[in-house]
């Protein structure tokens, strides 16, 4: 299971890779794309990219180009199909969504027949 700043994390780099098997990517490329109410320091996005390597996300190697951090990404299997199940998870859960908002709907409908019928 991914943690929510490790799905992130995740789609920043599915956005960077954008649909290749890898990447060249530095920090300056992945803090932009992500929330303002959760930037990591170097440090953090360190650990983060080191668990989601750990997880069997992506190879990582990290290197230093000029002074500046850069890390070589190449996305696994399940890296790969990241985003399409991030997609089926949001679809299912809408399915679900609906399938309970229906649920309630026809109780509710079915309790004012039933009071229609036995008239309280």
């Amino acid at each position: 299971m991914v943690l929510r700043k490790d799905d992130i994390v995740m789609t920043a780099i599915c956005e960077l890779c954008d649909g290749t098997d890898g990447c060249l990517v530095s920090r300056a490329d992945i803090l932009p794309l992500l929330p303002k109410r959760w930037r990591p320091s170097g440090e953090g996005l360190d650990d983060a990219l080191a668990g989601l390597q750990r997880d069997g996300y992506f190879d990582l190697i990290s290197s230093e180009r000029k002074g500046e951090k850069m890390y070589v990404i190449s996305l696994r299997e399940s890296g790969l199909r990241y985003g399409s199940l991030k997609a089926r998870r949001r679809r299912d859960a809408a399915y679900k969504m609906a399938l309970a908002f229906a649920g309630a709907l026809a109780t509710f409908v079915f309790g004012l027949i039933l009071r229609a019928i036995f008239g309280q």
